[in-house]
């Protein structure tokens, strides 16, 4: 098919599967994944649902994305055939649907130039599979190749598929408890509702009484972050950025765009690279805004640990 990559040049293959490996580690800490709904393999994903519903989810099975929209005939031919091959394969891949309309900056973060278009996240890795629509032949020889590549080189085993589960069980699970469960919730559904400025204030809200609160700070830099790249226009920024690289706002800017599209080593790479060499106030800028985006990553993810040390050396 025009486009697909081989899959088996897939670089660093070993530490994304140690990527993935503690992210399911740390799933597990956190009371584990559990069975899924054959409802749950197929999910509707948006600008504010794609590090939760596709970034984090590739740590525990490939994720295939088929970019698509209602006025397109052919993905009205295709969407159906990946729809029953996501319940066929039975867990060993999760298929998002992007609408492009309601979701441009994910198609232009992805360089989607026509649909239908499918890629893969495989441990946050973005893999191009085809452009249009295929024969279903050729479509179950790619997903037999990112499936076999998930397992082999990223470890990833897939989902466990209960018949019987009920559809966004998992998700129910996840319902934040404690003190601020009402505030954390709220701010849940404002971001899959698209109300980023809403999400901001409740987890604002949280902070402004426990200043440390782990999740509301995580929450805050993630919806930050999208509220900042949602009026970006992805080409103008990363032309500013390549043509002007001493211009530090132009520099975060671009490290913005690359996170907010799962590009987490280049995001934090510009960053330490700009801190390198600038001082005074455009240092502190490119040293915050970086301090941020780990936030947004986790403080417990591995390339946020190789970014800090890095970050360290640039600084000392």
């Amino acid at each position: 098919m025009s486009g697909v990559v081989d899959l088996a040049a897939v670089k660093a293959a070993q530490e994304a599967k140690a990527k993935a490996e503690q992210a399911r580690a740390q799933a597990a800490r956190e009371g584990g994944a559990g069975a899924v709904s054959p409802a749950d393999l197929v999910v509707d994903v948006t600008e504010a649902t794609f590090e939760r519903d596709v970034l984090q989810r590739s740590a525990q099975v490939p994720v295939v994305i088929d970019f698509w929209a209602e006025w397109c005939q052919p993905c009205k031919q295709l969407s159906p055939v990946l729809e029953r091959l996501a319940t066929e394969y039975n867990g060993r891949f999760l298929l998002a649907k992007i609408d492009v309309d309601a979701n441009q900056l994910l198609m232009q973060q992805f360089g989607v130039q026509g649909i239908p278009a499918v890629f893969a996240v495989v441990a946050g890795q973005v893999l191009p599979l085809f452009q249009g629509a295929a024969p279903e032949a050729q479509i179950r020889r790619t997903l037999d190749q990112l499936v076999q590549v998930a397992q082999q080189r990223f470890g990833l085993t897939g989902l466990t598929v209960d018949p019987n589960a009920e559809p966004g069980a998992e998700a129910a699970s996840k319902t934040p408890t404690g003190p601020y469960a009402s505030l954390l919730s709220a701010a849940v559904q404002a971001l899959e509702a698209g109300d980023l400025g809403g999400a901001i204030q409740a987890y604002k809200n949280v902070l402004a009484d426990d200043p440390a609160h782990p999740e509301a700070k995580r929450g805050l830099a993630r919806a930050e972050l999208l509220q900042r790249v949602r009026s970006m226009d992805p080409q103008k920024v990363r032309q500013e950025a390549a043509d002007k690289p001493a211009d530090v706002q132009a520099q975060i800017a671009a490290a913005d765009l690359d996170l907010a599209g799962g590009h987490v080593e280049d995001a934090f790479g510009r960053l330490v690279e700009t801190v390198q060499r600038t001082a005074g106030e455009d240092r502190d800028a490119a040293r915050l805004r970086l301090l941020e985006l780990f936030e947004v990553v986790g403080p417990e993810d591995p390339r946020v640990t190789a970014a800090r040390r890095a970050l360290a050396r640039a600084l000392f």
